[in-house]
């Protein structure tokens, strides 16, 4: 299954349409993958309803004989058909069966006096009892019925439920080591699991008729089998991010121990005194910096909690040792704003520091790289385009990415391909990470954690507001800033879109203009404006002449303006919790009361309802990811949905914290007592796939 099937002159298929490209289109490249491709429900085709009792409401399989078949045009095309049967003291019992999609191949097989069986929800139709799009099957004569439930498998468009069952057991009786278990019999007993094959066998082809106890648990994936599988799944990514960090504890990576000279130079250009918190960080980051281990360390922290000052004293301690240092954002924005804060800090003091961005003119561009290669230039700050062709940083010590959750798995690993492996990393992120994330999917990483803010920050209080009351949010905003402050306007959309009827930046930043005229001056940024119109922009409000910036979520983070205490977000029910908790981390940083306004348009989903309580009634970024989380799943709270990385499939981190647990520290007994059977069984699970779950 690893290759495509070959066409009968032995040529490879073209076209992506072969068994080969559909399973791959599932994460399926091997037969062992089939075995575990698990269902996602059952369907009980063990039993057969009588015609004449298909009650209306009632999921069915019944059986009978094609009495009439003919193709309808209202109210649109449609193959209309009508079994009979003989019903109980006489009679005939009928049931229509109505498909609004068919194939010739369906047409043909539903022809008059075929006995079919069929599959689906019975509904009260316009001639009686009906069934839209029913599975069905023609039957030979004395056909038994199954004796297990029927898996019902994900799948992709043109791939059949019985083809993937067909695949599936043949996959699994194929070959016996498909369903061996890994694991040596004695750590599965100490740990009272159930063994591999009886498990997979269970779940891929259920007994019918289970007690009810036992179904309730296997529909909510708690049954034995399911937490067999569940726990392989976890072990496999402990052991891969185990793995992984025992690889990184073998490279050597320069040994940055300082001076102390710029440090204290740094800190007395900040002018303003290391939390507590700050304080212990920076202390775990310097003790990493000195080790010839090459640190792989999150500095998580919320909003404003100070990241950037402790990236700052990590990368002057690199300098003072004679190294290089790369500080990495994901968007131009933010990426800008570090340089520019850390060219302030910097200013005067003997560290060259380098800005390079895909929109830098290529005379600047390249000679930031000719100063960058020779050494002369220490420091780097810039976008993703400090890894691509072109840039090269022969003394590079220390790699800081921030907001990494934002850089794709594969950029990340452009990193380790272009040697930089051997560098320490810190890696940023002003998401925090609940812990049940930070036990599976950062597993490889050592944590540090911000959970203090800095002396001065002032609460956000936020409100909801209904976009009915438009017009005195307009009213509000205009009286806090002819009073002395300054806002964000905050909108999703840079222009009109037909089907998303929110209001825009270009036109909401005419609707204001056109309100505060003659009494307030308003700007307008997005990201598709040029970096020097950008760049003026942000200046002026920075320095207080505009007093209303209206923008894209081009501000999420990084912007730090004291001044700024009122932030409005338009159509805040479209926004994710993240980036709600981002934007409102913009005010609250000067001494005034700040306000972060909500306005929504209703009617709401239940998911926007959910979002906007939680960020309502909450500032706790720790809190908000944890429901974020339990509300996104893994995959998009990662950003890692597109990007290649293999997310968890069975074991969900809100309920399955326990056996998150249990597999954290059997990883490490598997290791330890039993390696080769820790290597088979990242090959089942993982496979090829290693790489990227390493990251």
């Amino acid at each position: 299954m690893a290759s495509k099937a070959p066409a009968r002159d032995g040529a490879p298929r073209k076209g992506g349409d072969t068994l080969a490209d559909k399973l791959a289109r599932l994460g399926i490249a091997r037969d062992e993958d089939l075995v575990l491709h698990l269902p996602l429900r059952y369907e009980d085709h063990t039993r057969l309803t009588p015609l004449a009792g298909a009650k209306v409401g009632e999921t069915v399989q019944t059986e009978g004989t094609v009495a009439d078949v003919d193709i309808a045009y209202r109210p649109r095309r449609q193959l209309v058909c009508r079994i009979e049967d003989d019903a109980p003291g006489g009679g005939r019992a009928g049931l229509t069966l109505r498909f609004f999609s068919f194939d010739p191949n369906q047409q043909k097989a539903l022809s008059p006096g075929a006995r079919v069986r069929v599959y689906g929800e019975v509904r009260d139709g316009y001639f009686g009892p009906e069934i839209v799009h029913p599975q069905f099957h023609v039957v030979r004569a004395g056909e038994p019925l199954p004796d297990r439930l029927t898996p019902v498998y994900p799948t992709t468009a043109g791939l059949s439920q019985e083809t993937l069952r067909k695949a599936t057991a043949r996959a699994i009786t194929a070959d016996i080591a498909r369903t061996s278990d890994t694991l040596p019999e004695e750590f599965v007993r100490r740990r009272s699991l159930w063994k591999f094959g009886d498990a997979v066998a269970f779940l891929h082809a259920p007994p019918p008729r289970l007690a009810a106890l036992t179904q309730r648990a296997l529909d909510a994936r708690t049954h034995p089998a399911w937490t067999r599988l569940k726990f392989d799944e976890l072990l496999a990514q402990q052991l891969s991010l185990k793995a992984h960090r025992a690889a990184r504890a073998k490279r050597n990576a320069p040994v940055l121990t300082g001076n102390g000279t710029l440090q204290k130079q740094l800190l007395d250009r900040v002018r303003f005194t290391l939390t507590r918190a700050q304080q212990k960080v920076w202390r775990e980051i310097a003790h990493d910096l000195k080790r010839s281990i090459p640190m792989q360390r999150l500095l998580q922290g919320d909003v404003g909690s100070g990241k950037t000052v402790v990236a700052a004293l990590a990368a002057v301690q690199a300098i003072e040792s004679g190294r290089q240092v790369a500080f990495m954002a994901p968007t131009e924005i933010l990426a800008e704003q570090h340089y520019r804060k850390l060219a302030a800090w910097l200013d005067g003091l003997p560290v060259e520091i380098a800005w390079l961005s895909g929109s830098l003119p290529a005379k600047e561009r390249k000679r930031a790289r000719e100063r960058l290669a020779s050494g002369d230039a220490q420091f780097a700050v810039g976008t993703h385009a400090l890894f691509q062709e072109g840039v090269e940083m022969p003394r590079l010590g220390l790699v800081v990415v921030d907001e990494q959750h934002r850089f794709g798995v594969a950029q990340r690993l452009a990193l380790r391909g272009k040697g930089l492996a051997e560098a320490h990393q810190l890696m940023m992120s002003a998401t925090p990470i609940p812990r049940t994330l930070a036990m599976t999917f950062y597993a490889d990483l050592d944590v540090s954690v911000l959970d203090e803010l800095p002396p001065g920050r002032t609460p956000v209080v936020t409100r909801l507001v209904s976009e009915k009351r438009r017009g005195e949010i307009v009213e509000h905003v205009g009286r806090r800033c002819e009073a002395g402050g300054q806002a964000y306007w905050v909108c999703p959309l840079i222009e009109e879109s037909e089907k998303l009827e929110l209001q825009t930046a270009v036109a909401l930043h005419a609707e204001l203009a056109a309100a505060y005229e003659g009494r307030l001056a308003v700007g307008l940024l997005h990201g598709r404006m040029k970096p020097a119109e950008k760049a003026a922009v942000m200046e002026a409000f920075v320095r207080g002449e505009v007093r209303v910036l209206v923008a894209t979520t081009v501000i999420e983070v990084g912007v730090d303006v004291p001044n700024a205490s009122v932030m409005v977000i338009e159509h805040a029910e479209r926004f994710g919790l993240a980036q709600l908790h981002q934007l409102r981390g913009r005010v609250g940083r000067g001494a005034a009361e700040s306000q972060c306004i909500l306005l929504f348009e209703e009617p709401l989903s239940d998911t926007a309802k959910q979002r906007l309580k939680v960020i309502y009634e909450t500032n706790d970024g720790f809190e908000i990811a944890r429901q974020d989380l339990a509300i996104r799943g893994p995959g998009e709270f990662l950003g890692a949905r597109q990007s290649g990385m293999p997310l968890l499939r069975f074991a969900d981190l809100e309920r399955d914290v326990a056996l998150i647990e249990q597999a954290r520290d059997a990883a490490d007994d598997l290791l330890a007592k039993h390696p080769d059977a820790a290597r088979a069984h990242l090959d089942r699970w993982i496979g090829a796939k290693q790489e990227f779950i390493k990251a």
